[in-house]
C-alpha cells in the first residue's frame, strides 16, 4: 500500500480509501458477514481510510460494529458527513453528529464533511447558521480532528468556498471521462495547494470499469492486457501528484484485492506519455456518443443567471454515453437539484452571454433547451418539487426547476 501525507494534520494516508456507501448485501440490508471479511482485510492490507455518511442506509452502523468488535478503531480514519439535505437549523448539526458516533461507537470523527455543498449560498446559509461557531467548538473538544466538505455543482463556486474558510481536506468527483466537470482539474490543483484532496467516483459509479463501449475497452486492452478498465481508471487518477487518496466502492473481494494490488504501485507521475495517449483514444470513442460537442472549457461561466451550463451538458452527454442513470446522476449532482439556488437549465433567460464567449460556436441557449426536456421532464419536476416539500427546503421560495 503507498501513502501520501495529509499537508494539514501530518496524516499517514492510504492511497486507496474504502467508500462505504456500497457494502455488500441485497434488499436494503448490508451483509455483515462478507462485510467485516471486507472491512478487515482492507486493514491487515495497509489500507487507513473509511468513507461512510450519516445517509447512507445502515453504513455508519455497520462500519462502527466491524470497528469496534475487532478493536481496530486506533488502526483507522473515520470519515463522516452532515447530511446537508437534511440540515434546516442549527440544532441540527449537533443532532446528526452525535447520532453518527452512536452509530459509529466512538467519541471522535477523524474526517468531518459537510456533506454535498454544491453553491456558495448554501454554504452562506450555513454561515448565517452558525456552522463556523459549532465547528470550533468541536474543534476544541476534540470531536471534529478535520473539518472539510464533498462538493457537487459549478467549478467557479467550488474555488470561492475553497478560499472562505480554513478547511482541512476536501471531496471532489473526478475521473478520467470528466476532467472538467464540477471542481475539475483546475480545483483540484487549487484545492491542492492549501489541503488534501479525496478524490470520489474515480470509476463513475463503475461505469468505466463495466459500461465502457466495446471499442472503448478494446484499446485498453491491446495496450495493456494485464490491465482492467476499473483498474486504468484508478491509475489515472493515482497519476497525478495534487490527489491525496481516492475512494472506492468495493462490494465484493476480486474488486479489493485487485484495488489493493494496484495501490502497492500508485505514485504519482507513474504514466509513461504513451499510456496517456490510450486514454485519448479511449475519449474519443466516448466522445463519439457525445450529442453536445462541449468541450467543458468553462469559457461561457458564470452565467448570470446561474446556469451550470457545462454541467447541464455534460449530463446530457453522459445519457448517451455511459447509459441514462449515470447521466441523470452527473445532471441532478452537477445542477445543484438539492440545493436552494440551482443550475438547471430551466432558469435561462436566453441573454447569450454564454454564446458570445464560447470557443466552440456552440448554439448553447437551443441546447439547454433540449436539455431541459430530456432531463427535466414533468415527473422530474414534480419529484423535485415533492422532495423540497418534504424536507423543508422549499419554504418561501419559488419551484427553480
Amino acid at each position: 500500500m503507498q501513502y501520501r501525507i495529509d499537508k494539514k494534520s501530518g496524516n499517514k494516508l492510504s492511497v486507496l480509501g474504502f467508500g462505504c456507501m456500497r457494502f455488500p448485501g441485497a434488499l436494503g440490508r448490508i451483509d455483515m458477514r462478507k462485510t467485516e471479511e471486507l472491512v478487515m482485510t482492507a486493514i491487515a492490507g495497509g489500507m487507513n481510510y473509511f468513507d461512510t455518511a450519516y445517509i447512507y442506509p445502515g453504513s455508519e452502523e455497520a462500519l462502527g460494529t466491524i470497528l469496534g468488535k475487532n478493536k481496530v478503531r486506533d488502526k483507522v480514519y473515520i470519515a463522516t458527513k452532515l447530511p446537508l439535505i437534511a440540515t434546516k437549523s442549527s440544532e441540527d448539526f449537533e443532532k446528526f453528529f452525535n447520532k453518527s458516533l452512536e452509530r459509529l461507537r466512538t467519541d471522535y470523527i477523524d474526517y468531518y464533511l459537510l456533506h454535498m455543498l454544491t453553491d456558495t449560498d448554501q454554504w452562506q446559509r450555513l454561515k448565517a447558521l452558525g456552522i463556523e461557531d459549532w465547528i470550533a467548538g468541536k474543534k476544541k473538544s476534540g470531536q471534529i480532528r478535520q473539518i472539510g466538505f464533498s462538493y457537487h455543482g459549478k467549478q467557479d463556486d467550488f474555488l470561492r468556498i475553497v478560499d472562505d474558510y480554513p478547511w482541512e481536506f476536501c471531496q471532489i468527483q473526478y475521473n478520467y471521462s470528466d476532467e472538467n466537470f464540477q471542481a475539475g482539474v483546475t480545483g483540484l490543483r487549487k484545492a491542492a495547494e492549501k489541503m488534501p484532496v479525496v478524490i470520489m467516483e474515480p470509476l463513475l459509479g463503475g461505469r468505466l470499469a463495466d459500461a465502457l463501449p466495446k471499442d472503448a475497452v478494446g484499446i485498453f486492452k491491446k495496450a495493456r492486457p494485464d490491465l482492467s478498465p476499473a483498474a486504468w481508471g484508478l491509475n489515472w487518477v493515482w497519476n497525478q501528484n495534487e490527489v491525496s487518496l481516492l475512494l472506492s466502492g468495493m462490494s465484493n473481494m476480486a474488486q479489493l484485492e485487485e484495488n489493493m494490488r494496484l495501490a502497492d504501485k500508485a505514485l504519482p507521475g507513474m504514466l509513461a506519455e504513451g499510456d496517456k495517449d490510450v486514454y485519448r483514444q479511449v475519449l474519443e470513442v466516448i466522445n463519439k456518443a457525445y450529442r453536445i460537442r462541449c468541450t467543458g472549457c468553462n469559457y461561457c461561466m458564470p452565467c448570470p443567471k446561474g446556469v451550470n451550463i457545462p454541467g447541464c451538458f455534460a449530463g446530457y452527454n453522459a445519457t448517451f454515453s455511459i447509459g441514462y442513470v449515470a447521466g441523470m446522476q452527473q445532471f441532478i449532482t452537477s445542477t445543484g437539484v438539492t440545493s436552494e439556488k440551482t443550475g438547471s437549465p430551466g432558469h435561462c433567460v436566453k441573454c447569450g452571454k454564454c454564446e458570445s464567449h464560447c470557443p466552440q460556436h456552440l448554439p448553447i441557449i437551443k441546447n439547454l433547451e433540449i436539455v431541459r426536456k430530456k432531463m427535466e421532464p414533468l415527473w422530474f419536476r414534480a419529484g423535485i418539487a415533492i422532495g423540497r416539500k418534504f424536507l423543508g427546503r422549499g419554504r418561501g421560495e419559488k419551484n427553480s426547476v
